[in-house]
């Protein structure tokens, strides 16, 4: 177990080994909000990449351009599979000497399986290292500035608040949502952890558990692979080209269907925030179904979404992730089902919660290439 595991109040959750909060999670989300608490990640992945071609190596078959990555920039990329959808989401940090790829649980074993099957004769090196490191994440403020003091082997700064070069936006407005993201994950030895552990003991600094994290990064409209993508995911229907996708990079596997979508098509679905209305309390699970208004109740109704993560947020109340099918208006008023058998349409005992939509994608996103329709006889 974690030894973060042994504070006080940890609750772990059972198939990660993490603490998902410590008996006071919205308590903790303030907290981790202003940069006063940390949170253990070490039920993530940590895969190293040595050797002189690393960098050259990696952009060839990512989404992302890593050539001329100066040591200690942080970036992410998505590895996609043929047909442009996810496969793994990276973030990655390179330290002058090898690159540091930091992924969510159960990714870092087939990504270096995968990687290390596609070396050739190129000098490089690869390795799961999950086993010999973690990572630790904090915002901004003085959490971070003590797990900095603390000697990381690498610090990875997440994009999210910004589009990186060659990215592109499609939510519109003035404002971002992730606009002041400012998290960070710091990674260290295992052996590390029981010291950052015994800080927490004696009151240096607020551990905060996965659950403060996940709300966070709802409000935030900040994606990630465990939360939010299943088999079908592209990048484009969660605004994950701003920081994740160089449209000029030049070819990598799954290049063509991004270019094609961007420029002449439409992402299928579109990722929006809901904002929860319902009296009991309850969230609605991953994978519940999301309706149009009245369509929750009717079993002849079809779904126009599902949830991907929701979430109590300290400011904001119940809000919830979604992808929903582009053709939905983006003002359509929306029905989802709360509770543990929020997925069940047959289920009488789950609370049916109205919604509101904040658009994040867009229903016109892409087709940036105004190409003009030949005239058919």
């Amino acid at each position: 177990m974690t030894p973060f595991g042994g504070l006080p109040g940890a609750v772990l959750v059972p198939e990660l080994g993490v603490p998902a909060h410590y008996g006071e999670p919205l308590a903790e989300q303030r907290a981790l909000d202003a940069g006063a608490a940390i949170v253990d990640l070490s039920h993530r992945g940590v895969v190293i990449v040595e050797g002189e071609d690393r960098l050259s190596w990696l952009h060839s078959m990512t989404s992302q351009r890593l050539t001329g990555l100066r040591p200690g920039e942080s970036t992410e990329t998505l590895l996609l599979d043929p047909n442009g959808r996810i496969e793994r989401a990276i973030r990655l940090v390179d330290d002058g000497e090898r690159a540091w790829l930091l992924v969510d649980e159960g990714s870092a074993e087939p990504l270096a399986a995968y990687l290390t099957r596609m070396r050739f004769a190129l000098r490089v090196a690869v390795r799961d290292a999950s086993d010999e490191y973690a990572a630790v994440l904090a915002f901004a403020g003085p959490a971070a500035e003590l797990l900095r003091g603390a000697g990381p082997v690498a610090e990875w700064r997440d994009p999210w608040a910004g589009v990186l070069p060659g990215g592109i936006q499609y939510q519109r407005g003035t404002e971002h949502a992730g606009a002041e993201w400012s998290a960070s994950q710091f990674v260290f030895p295992r052996t590390a952890l029981e010291g950052l552990a015994e800080r927490v003991r004696a009151g240096e600094v607020r551990a905060a558990g996965t659950l403060a994290l996940d709300a966070l990064e709802v409000r935030a409209w900040r994606p990630t692979q465990h939360g939010d993508v299943d088999d079908r995911s592209i990048p484009h229907e969660f605004d994950w080209l701003r920081t994740s996708v160089h449209l000029t990079k030049g070819c990598y596997r799954g290049q063509e269907t991004v270019a094609k979508v961007h420029n002449l098509g439409h992402p299928p679905r579109r990722l929006a925030l809901l904002h929860l209305d319902g009296s009991g309390g309850s969230l609605p699970v991953p994978g519940a179904l999301v309706h149009l208004a009245g369509g929750a109740q009717d079993p002849a109704a079809r779904p126009v979404g599902r949830v991907t993560r929701a979430a109590l947020h300290h400011e904001w109340g119940a809000i919830a992730l979604v992808l929903l099918k582009r053709s939905v208006p983006e003002d359509a008023e929306l029905e989802v089902r709360g509770g543990e058998t929020g997925n069940d349409p047959n289920a009488e005992v789950a609370e049916v919660l109205a919604a509101t939509q904040e658009v994040i994608v867009p229903a016109d996103a892409g087709a940036a290439r105004d190409v003009p329709r030949l005239k058919r006889l």
